[in-house]
């Protein structure tokens, strides 16, 4: 059994829509991280960066539990345990894992910051505004000069789709319109068309606030998080 430690984001996602196109059997534990869940010691026991997602494999490779932080690495730790959405070939492997590190290093990052600088900053920046909107759109143009020649990011549906496409879910609160990436669109909505990915988005679904409160801001962006522990 997969006990699932993660929150309606799109890191969250990643492993929701994982988890539902395997057919893995999971419990959903709801880590509120704009309350402050992220900072509990029994959750920095197995998640010691204090962010969701993170799982513990009850049937580890070895028969014992596992753990498992960081949503890459969570994806490629279900990937090999099923034998699904990652390829076997070298070549294969390797492709994916490619596009992987690239939703890792800068899909969610620099989405991320536009994101804050966009909507939750206290004050407008405009540097800092200009700066991620054309970074997003930047990456906007990477994906959509790579889907002009692959039905998918790394040939065939795989981790590195499942990675990238809850990222880009929010495009219109990046900037970007969707419209302008006519391939990213295509593959974007073939994403959302799949079962699995719509079961998975609606995980802990129903915790989420419409806004963020004063309390959601300061754990996610305040002094809080940087307290030594």
């Amino acid at each position: 059994m997969i006990e699932l430690y993660s929150w309606a984001t799109p890191n969250g996602h990643k492993i929701h829509i994982m988890l539902e196109e395997t057919g893995l059997p999971y419990n959903v534990h709801g880590v509120d991280i704009g309350r402050g869940d992220q900072f509990k010691p029994e959750f920095l026991a197995f998640s010691p960066n204090n962010k969701i997602p993170a799982i513990i494999d009850t049937e580890g490779p070895d028969g014992r539990p596992i753990s498992v932080f960081e949503s890459g690495a969570i994806l490629i730790y279900l990937a090999e345990k099923t034998g699904k959405f990652l390829p076997k070939t070298p070549r294969g492997r390797y492709e994916t894992l490619e596009w992987l590190m690239f939703q890792m290093g800068s899909i969610g990052p620099m989405l991320g910051q536009v994101h804050h600088f966009r909507g939750y900053a206290p004050e407008q920046i405009p540097y800092a505004i200009n700066r991620y909107t054309n970074e997003a759109k930047r990456l906007y143009g990477v994906l959509d000069r790579r889907l002009a020649t692959h039905a998918y990011v790394a040939g065939e549906y795989s981790i590195a789709d499942m990675a990238i496409w809850p990222w880009l879910r929010s495009w219109e609160r990046q900037g970007v319109q969707l419209a302008d990436y006519p391939n990213t669109k295509r593959w974007f909505e073939q994403i959302e068309a799949r079962p699995a990915v719509a079961k998975a988005v609606k995980v802990l679904s129903e915790s989420q606030r419409a806004e963020m409160d004063a309390k959601a801001k300061e754990m996610l962006f305040g002094a809080t998080q940087y307290q030594r522990r």
